[in-house]
């Protein structure tokens, strides 16, 4: 199966190629909200229709567009991509010994149909010490991606355990995604 991917990442595009989905890679054209008004799930859902509807206005939906904002709650407050090491660091700390919830919302548009859905997962952090954030943030990894860290890289030791799918909080939920993908008739199975 092939699917365009309206989104950038490379590890959402691992994630497909993983399960033996091609995808083209076309970024959206699309100002991603903040999400001060509005509930985390409800920003997560816009973001992803957004980039689905823009790349799918663009190319067309003859092959599945599929979509994908991922974002970082604790709180009731959204933890984006940090600005720099020192908002990294920050969050971080926000998050030491604490759980919060990583939520993805994924749009899929094809011949006319579209669907869109949230997946949450709570993620548990252990205790952090000031050493081990500034050494994390030291790496990088903390500077592309939603709350500063990266579960399936350096990221993973600092998450205690997960509730939930593991691949939602990598970027993009593969069990979900396959469900939408039948849904909306892009995979036939008898």
């Amino acid at each position: 199966m092939e699917v365009v991917l309206a989104s950038a990442s490379p590890r959402r595009l691992a994630l497909l190629e993983q399960v033996g989905i091609k995808a083209r890679v076309c970024p959206a054209d699309f100002e991603e909200e903040a999400g001060r008004a509005e509930s985390a799930h409800d920003v997560a859902l816009h973001n992803a229709l957004g980039k689905c509807r823009a790349v799918a206005s663009k190319l067309g939906d003859a092959v599945p567009v599929v979509a994908a904002d991922t974002i970082v709650v604790i709180d009731e407050a959204i933890l984006g991509k940090p600005k720099d090491t020192l908002e990294a660091a920050a969050m971080l700390t926000s998050l030491s010994g604490r759980s919060h919830q990583v939520l993805t919302g994924v749009a899929v548009r094809y011949q006319g149909r579209e669907v869109a859905q949230v997946c949450a997962t709570k993620v548990h952090f252990r205790q952090l010490t000031e050493a081990e954030i500034a050494a994390y943030v030291a790496t990088g990894e903390p500077l592309d991606k939603a709350g500063a860290y990266g579960i399936q890289g350096r990221g993973a030791l600092l998450v205690e355990k997960i509730e939930g799918c593991y691949n939602n909080v990598v970027g993009l939920p593969l069990t979900m995604l396959y469900s939408m993908l039948k849904e909306i008739g892009a995979i036939m199975t008898k």
